[in-house]
């Protein structure tokens, strides 16, 4: 077929004309006809639309071939369409009229199942309420039968029990008022059950009340078990409560009158012990008793008990409470206690007071001399009362502390994990006990404890002592063992450990949050100002004359008082991990419980109390290392500087770091020395001179304080030796400077001997001289170095060109 054959249908030529286009698109733009210009593209062109002719009638041929394809498929699609229309229409008619008639039998037969199960519900109702009917009236002349003659109690309450579970509109019914009553018993049930009632309760408490009067143990659990049978458990609770109130009474008045006259109750711990029996003396009947309350009444019944002892234990305690204030005096001891001046501590801050000749005027309390020291009883406040009444207080807090807590655990709600926190009953904490014990015990424990550890320490400092026979001669032995502290320090940790350890045994968290406190004031404000002032107005380390040294003994005051606040730091945070728990044995990894948990149980207790001894702790510490670096800067400044220049001098004397290694050696010969003693002799002289300087100093002080100073004095140290370094910039040679690095290499050793951290501080002294020494290829090599590998610089760029022209041309 030609292109001038291609017949002219309705639109098939301009169809094919426009896909062609499109899937030759890049043929006819490239040869287009209307492009020819001589014959070889005419040609070329009807080539082209030759092979798109053929492309279009190959598609076309293809899709005429399909038609009659789908044509069938369409034919066998309209014939299954028939079929399933006649079988949907055969399906409804065989529906309509053969299963009807199934569907209208099913529906009645449900309908008949329906009622029969209706009928039989209905049924078994009846007989449900025939039987409790008869379940009544068996409980009802089961009743009259036992109150009668053979007056069984626990049979006849045992019928009511039996009857109590049969519902009230039963017993209230009109079938059972009918069927019930008989000749012997003619009254409607309810009526007959309600007298049976009334009558048992009252003989039961009049049997109850006999046998507690005759203390017959067993007939009172007879008929306390009888009670919440007949439906009268409240009345059961409440007789009991008033029994055992009776013998919690009676015990605490027996336990205050057994002691003869008052030497018995003058005794320290007379008043807590008998506060102590009486927590016991509940703790025991609540405990006993509970699981017998519990299975007769009811889960959580003990509840109503424990209510009815504690507001026995609140007349019972607040007469040991009242008694105990009235017998040691407590509101006159807290009335002097208030009333103290403190006049040690106050004249100790005042300014310093100077005669006429200039000097300090002697029989300072600061000085704590013995004029000065008064006894206890003299200043009207004996303090081992004080001491005693604290003790008192704590034993008396701690019980009350361990009964809170035991009525927690037999308060607690049924349904509360096991591990949560223990909250305090309102039974507890509304009581009056527990409101008389907060203004009884808490609150002047608190005031005693404050003043008991200010009059310690004001005390302590009264009789200090300083350690006698040091030196700062080598050649004199010293006296005593390191630490070398003033005895103020053990006085007033061990007081600050009794304090904290009795503060922490009440398990009262308005003690700890009142006594620990108290404690790091006093600490912070009269054991360091104690200190601070000495350091300032006693021993300070400043020359008599100008240009002079310090005399020796203000150094080694000033030294102990260094070395005090260290030592008190260090006993503190002793004290503290002791108290937190936090000890080596956990640092295997095992886990253990924070045994301060078992002392404060409620809440968040544990983490307040492990807050407020943290806070002390790290309050005591900062204050403590502040003062400790003043000091050492004063004592380096005004000792260890003084005394370190003229060791350098001498060190450097003759210091010819411009001779050559032949020079030196000329010397040497004429001087008839030997050369290594010559090329060493800075480094001996200069350990000589340190270590007469040093030794002295750190065999005073202790570990800490003096790596502290050591610290200080080699940052010094190596500023200077960079200025010395310097120096000689330009006018040394290079074997000089071989000399030079070996030199300060030795002095660096030296210092650092004891603390190899030190030589950090003279990292850029070591880097000048290493700079200096170093070959012009190693320093191209190491100038050129990149990343890890490379030299850590502390130089910058100027300062390594300035050491590598530390070497005279």
């Amino acid at each position: 077929m030609s292109a001038n054959t291609i017949p002219n249908g309705n639109s098939s030529g301009p169809t094919i004309q426009k896909s062609s286009n499109k899937l030759n698109s890049g043929t006819s733009s490239s040869s287009s006809i209307h492009d020819a210009s001589n014959l070889s593209d005419v040609r070329a062109a009807l080539a082209a639309l030759h092979v798109r002719e053929t492309s279009v009638t190959n598609r076309l041929n293809a899709l005429l071939s399909s038609q009659a394809d789908l044509s069938r498929e369409l034919g066998r699609l309209d014939l299954l369409r028939a079929n399933l229309g006649s079988q949907v229409i055969a399906t409804r008619s065989i529906s309509n009229g053969m299963l009807s008639s199934a569907a209208d039998t099913a529906g009645r037969l449900s309908s008949r199942v329906k009622d029969l199960d209706l009928e039989k519900d209905r049924v078994q109702q009846t007989l449900k309420v025939v039987e409790q009917v008869a379940e009544l009236k068996a409980c009802v002349h089961g009743v009259v039968g036992s109150m009668g003659a053979p007056q069984d109690w626990e049979a006849a309450a045992g019928y009511i029990s039996r009857a109590s579970k049969v519902p009230e509109p039963i017993i209230r019914g009109g079938f059972a008022a009918s069927m019930v009553p008989s000749v012997e018993v003619p009254d409607a049930p309810w009526v007959t059950l309600e007298n049976a009632k009334e009558s048992l309760c009252g003989l039961f408490l009049r049997e109850f009340e006999k046998a507690a009067k005759e203390g017959d143990g067993a007939k009172i659990t007879r008929f306390f078990k009888l009670f919440p049978l007949i439906g009268r458990g409240d009345v059961g609770l409440d007789v009991y409560g008033r029994y055992v109130c009776q013998g919690v009474a009676g015990t605490a008045r027996a336990t205050l009158r057994t002691t003869a006259g008052d030497a018995g109750k003058r005794d320290g711990f007379f008043y807590a012990n008998a506060l102590t029996k009486l927590f016991e003396h509940i703790a025991q009947i609540v405990e006993n008793h509970g699981a017998l309350v519990e299975r007769h009444y009811g889960e959580g019944k003990m509840v109503r008990v424990i209510e009815r002892l504690q507001m026995e234990a609140d007349v019972q305690g607040g007469i040991i409470l009242d008694s105990w204030s009235d017998e040691r005096g407590v509101d006159r001891k807290l009335t002097d206690a208030k009333s103290y001046p403190f006049s040690f501590l106050v004249q100790s801050f005042l300014p310093p007071q100077r005669t006429l000749t200039g000097t300090p005027r002697m029989n300072s309390p600061a000085v704590g001399s013995g004029t000065n020291v008064r006894n206890s009883e003299d200043e009207g406040v004996d303090m081992k009362e004080v001491d005693g009444l604290l003790s008192e207080i704590s034993v008396m807090l701690g019980r009350w502390s361990l009964y809170s807590k035991f009525l927690a655990g037999k308060c607690k709600d049924p349904n509360t994990p096991e591990d949560a926190p223990l909250s305090i009953p309102e039974l507890v904490t509304k009581s009056n006990l527990g409101r008389k014990i907060s203004a009884r015990l808490t609150t002047p424990y608190n005031s005693l404890a404050l003043f008991f550890f200010r009059r310690s320490v004001e005390k302590a400092f009264q009789l200090d002592e300083s350690p006698t026979g040091l030196s700062l001669s080598l050649n004199r032995p010293i006296d005593g063992n390191a630490p070398y502290i003033i005895s103020a320090v053990d006085d007033v940790m061990y007081i600050v450990s009794a304090m904290i350890h009795k503060a922490m045994s009440t398990a009262q968290r308005d003690v700890v949050a009142s006594v620990i406190p108290d404690v790091g004031r006093v600490l912070g404000s009269d054991f360091i100002g104690m200190v601070q002032r000495r350091m300032r107005d006693e021993s300070y380390p400043q020359p008599v004359v100008q240009g002079g040294l310090p005399p020796e003994n203000k150094i080694i005051q000033f030294i102990v008082l260094i070395n005090s606040l260290d030592v008190a730091k260090d006993y503190l945070a002793r004290i503290i991990t002791t108290q937190i728990g936090t000890s080596s044995d956990q640092s295997n990894g095992a886990s253990h419980p924070n045994p301060l948990t078992i002392s404060f149980p409620f809440e968040h207790d544990v983490t307040f109390v492990t807050s407020a001894l943290n806070t002390l702790n790290s309050t005591f510490a900062i204050k403590t290392s502040e003062l400790i670096s003043d000091a050492l800067k004063v004592l380096f400044a005004n000792v260890i500087k003084q005394r370190l220049k003229p060791v350098l001098v001498d060190a450097f004397r003759d210091a010819d770091y411009w001779r050559s290694e032949d020079e030196l050696a000329e010397i040497a010969r004429q001087n008839d020395e030997d050369e290594e003693e010559v090329i060493d002799r800075v480094q001996r002289r200069f350990e000589h001179g340190w270590d007469a300087l040093m030794k002295p100093i750190a065999r005073l002080m202790t570990g800490r304080t003096f790596t502290a100073l050591m610290d200080l004095t080699a940052t010094d140290l190596s500023k200077t030796l960079e200025k010395r370094v310097w120096s000689y910039s330009g006018k040394t040679s290079a074997y000089g400077a071989i000399r030079m690095e070996r030199d300060f290499s030795g002095i660096v050793s030296t210092v650092a001997r004891d603390n190899y951290s030190v030589r950090e501080l003279f990292a850029k002294v070591t880097q000048i001289l290493m700079v200096a020494n170093m070959e012009e290829e190693e320093w191209e090599e190491v100038s050129g170095e990149d990343g890890e590998d490379a030299i850590q610089w502390v130089l910058n760029e100027d300062e390594r060109r300035r050491a590598r022209n530390l070497v005279k041309s």
